[in-house]
């Protein structure tokens, strides 16, 4: 259950940042409309993804911004070539740590 909900937190962040790269590239780089339609189709696609997680939105969306943090960091050294340095690597490290606290830390049942 933990390895699937990482991998859909992964597929997830890889089409954010992947569809925002695109427009990116349409905006800031002068790029074709395609990059345009491609990265929307893509963002509709993240939208999308999250909701396939088996706890609440809140929980999802919340751990969800960690795992973005280190993917994008990630995206920038492997795409525009900016090393992350040492106090990304720490910040970035503690985002996941809080992701794991977040989303498969055990809890009691709760009391209704």
């Amino acid at each position: 259950m933990i390895i699937q909900s990482l991998v859909l937190f992964i597929i997830a962040g890889l089409c954010e940042i992947g569809g925002g790269y695109l427009i990116w590239l349409w905006v800031r780089e002068g790029r074709g409309i395609e990059y345009a339609a491609l990265g929307a189709i893509i963002l509709v696609l993240y939208g999308i993804i999250p909701t396939l997680q088996t706890s609440n939105f809140g929980r999802v969306y919340a751990a969800y911004g960690g795992i973005f943090i280190a993917l994008a960091l990630l995206w920038g050294w492997q795409i525009d070539h900016v090393v992350p340095d040492r106090f990304e690597i720490i910040g970035a490290s503690i985002a996941l740590v809080g992701v794991f606290i977040i989303m498969y830390w055990p809890r009691a049942a709760a009391i209704a």
